[in-house]
């Protein structure tokens, strides 16, 4: 961003540092955006600037840019007939916040080729002295589309350009949607972006976007666009701070689900849906193991989130049914009679359809202007986080040092799970046991780092296991549920109901193996399969 005012100067940009607020936007007809923006409140008395942006990135055949988290793009500005070039070196920033600050170095050249001497000013000396990676640049990948850009004045004095982005990504013969809004902040505080954002967001379906256009291009270059985002636990010293690690921690966990989100816009694929559940359950995990050391105010504003969640929820039981927990039992039900397979056929197309339509439901709650309202104050919140907590003058205790505290915790977290598994009496306790087996499993991975090595992996084999066996047994209960509210064959219903005994039954030896006390009740395996009204509306809508 920001080409008008580097255009009239060859020199690198005074101000390398870049900070950027991007958003995507998850909308359906993204031609009238530009036409909804200029009507908002923020935006209607301004006159937007339009131009179009072509851009190539380079790297070497071994990726060594894209490695070092660099980006080097050649860009086109104006129409083919008289085309004015811009190339920009950027460096670092974090991929797992729509907020980023890095290096940018941006200066015109002479024509659509890359000028190495106009990287010596720049730290590129410093990592190619004699040029070898620069002989070996070849492009890589291009984005084309169309900037709309505005530029907001906030009665603080500070000042962000607002652009909107249309166009694609081409790579290796495959192409793929751009669609986002950033908000670059010329003078003032970071808030002022995410104050500009919410005004915006008010009306405008937003998602929080971590990842850059160039990391993008890279994702489509190596055939991973559209791939489910899996956990990636940051790298912590001991010597961080304890709001710096809680920072990192529920970041990288925050941004798991709302990239999962993004893929969903686009994708069927269950396991989208399962990922974004993940990093959602990990980020909660999180928000408690960290306590201590958030402020007063610990929990973010995502209460708006809990119908969308819901949904999500549902959507997750459903593909969970279809796909993993019912097929396998189709043989054991039809025993070769031909009615009973059709049955049972059926059953899994009318699953089929529900979650169909709960997918629907999802990606329209995703382009509802509360999600995104929700996404974005979560993404401020957890950007006050990396401020250091302001001294309590109460207390002359000094803080703990982070790693005795990480373990203090997980022992603590530990005790609680093996409390919790001293006498099941019934489906709660055996839930409660298996929350506690999830947030015990989620902290050490988050935590790793800081414990203990064999200590830690016991633990974490006792969790898995223990929320592994709970979790298969109310997967079967749930699909009795959901079998319950569809109008499949009430002998379906039964077999799965009796399916959810048995495994309750055989689950008792590996639960007791693993230190859980159940009660005699619960050794004689009584499970009911109850459709609560919410899950049964739901299912039928």
């Amino acid at each position: 961003m920001g080409d008008a005012e580097n255009m009239k100067s060859d020199a690198p940009n005074p101000r390398p540092t870049e900070i950027e607020l991007k958003l995507a936007v998850p909308t359906q007809d993204p031609s009238r955006l530009v036409q909804r923006l200029s009507k908002t409140a923020l935006l209607s008395r301004k006159k937007a600037s339009i131009r179009h942006l072509h851009n190539v990135y380079y790297d070497t055949p071994d990726q060594v840019l894209h490695q070092a988290r660099i980006a080097l793009r050649l860009r086109r500005v104006g129409s083919d007939q008289n085309p004015q070039w811009l190339q920009t070196l950027k460096m670092g920033g974090a991929s797992d916040s729509a907020l980023s600050q890095r290096g940018e170095w941006e200066v015109a050249v002479p024509n659509g080729a890359l000028d190495f001497h106009a990287l010596e000013a720049t730290p590129w000396s410093q990592i190619d002295p004699d040029g070898h990676i620069f002989q070996a640049l070849a492009p890589c990948f291009t984005t084309s589309f169309e900037r709309s850009s505005w530029l907001v004045r906030g009665p603080d004095g500070s000042s962000v350009e607002v652009a909107l982005d249309v166009g694609q990504i081409v790579a290796c013969g495959h192409s793929a949607p751009l669609c986002e809004l950033e908000f670059e902040l010329l003078s003032g505080t970071p808030d002022a972006l995410f104050d500009t954002a919410q005004a915006i967001a008010n009306t405008i379906a937003v998602l929080p976007a971590n990842t850059s256009k160039a990391e993008r291009g890279y994702a489509l270059a190596q055939n991973t666009w559209d791939r489910p985002v899996r956990a990636r636990p940051p790298e912590l010293g001991r010597e961080l701070a304890l709001h710096e690690a809680a920072g990192r921690v529920l970041r990288e966990m925050f941004s798991q689900f709302t990239s999962n989100l993004h893929v969903l816009c686009t994708s069927d694929a269950p396991e989208v849906v399962h990922q974004a559940r993940v990093g959602w359950r990990r980020f909660k995990s999180a928000l408690r193991l960290f306590k201590p050391a958030l402020p007063t105010q610990a929990n973010p504003p995502w209460l708006a989130l809990g119908p969308f969640l819901s949904d999500l929820g549902t959507l997750r039981d459903l593909e969970v049914a279809l796909n993993e927990t019912l097929p396998p039992f189709l043989e054991a039900y039809a025993q070769g009679d031909a009615q009973r397979v059709q049955s049972f056929e059926t059953m899994l197309s009318t699953l089929s359809a529900a979650a169909d339509r709960q997918r629907k439901s999802v990606r329209i709650a995703l382009q509802t202007p509360a999600t995104g309202l929700a996404l974005l104050a979560t993404t401020q919140w957890l950007e006050a986080l990396t401020k250091p907590p302001v001294p309590d003058h109460t207390t002359t205790e000094a803080p703990m040092p982070l790693r005795p505290w990480a373990r203090r915790r997980i022992a603590r977290l530990r005790q609680r799970m093996k409390e919790a598994t001293q006498d099941a009496h019934g489906a709660q306790d055996q839930h409660r046991i298996r929350i506690f087996a999830k947030r015990l499993r989620y902290g050490i991975e988050a935590l790793q780092p800081l414990l203990w090595k064999r200590r830690a992996q016991r633990w974490h084999q006792k969790a898995t296991a223990l929320q592994t066996s709970i979790g298969t047994a109310r997967d079967i209960t749930q699909a009795g549920a959901l079998a319950a509210t569809l109008r499949v064959d009430p002998g379906l219903v039964e077999f799965l109901r009796g399916l959810a005994v048995g495994r309750e039954t055989s689950s008792v030896p590996v639960l007791e193996g693993l230190g859980v006390k159940l009660s005699p009740v619960l050794r004689s395996g009584q499970p009911k399969v109850v459709a609560t009204r919410r899950t049964r509306q739901k299912v039928q809508q």
